[in-house]
């Protein structure tokens, strides 16, 4: 892989992370009917929780999103110094490369995930595992599970995935 298809990789990732924002932030506003906006209501002590949840997945998301960019920072450094040996060149794409597709893979079973009528999601890949964290007041069913693991069987082609269900 040459610096020119890196860059491309790169700028599609930079686009999906885009959308991704994007779209958690149009769907994350819900009219109510009455012409005000669901996510500007103050709280009362039955949204806390609610909110804490939300803050929840919001921050994992964001620092998940911080800790990537450094890390591919990190990389490109490696890959763009003169000084860098090309095995380790080489080792830093493929790294590249691999957090790049696990980001990408993420991102889809998120939305994967929401798709099938969970409220959040939020998925984190490390190596061949696979962690589904999905917003839910009640614990899930077998069922649910199920879809869970196909969402993240058909996007990633994982196999050992761990499920959460937060409030």
């Amino acid at each position: 892989m040459n610096r020119k298809q890196a860059g491309i990789i790169l700028t599609l990732l930079a686009l999906i992370v885009c959308a991704g924002i994007l779209a958690a932030r149009v769907n994350g506003q819900v009219d109510d009917g009455t012409g005000s906006n669901l996510t500007s209501l103050p709280f009362t002590n039955t949204d806390k929780q609610t909110s804490n949840t939300k803050d929840y997945f919001y921050e994992s998301r964001n620092d998940r999103e911080q800790q990537d960019s450094q890390t591919m920072q990190n990389l490109k450094s490696i890959i763009e110094d003169k000084n860098t040996s090309a095995n380790q060149k080489t080792e830093a794409q493929k790294e590249l490369t691999a957090l790049t597709m696990a980001r990408d893979y993420e991102t889809r079973i998120e939305l994967s995930v929401k798709g099938k009528g969970f409220d959040d999601a939020l998925c984190l890949i490390e190596g061949n595992k696979a962690r589904v964290i999905v917003k839910s007041k009640d614990s899930l069913n077998e069922k649910q599970s199920i879809q869970i693991q196909e969402s993240v069987a058909s996007v990633s082609k994982i196999k050992d995935v761990v499920i959460e269900a937060k409030q």
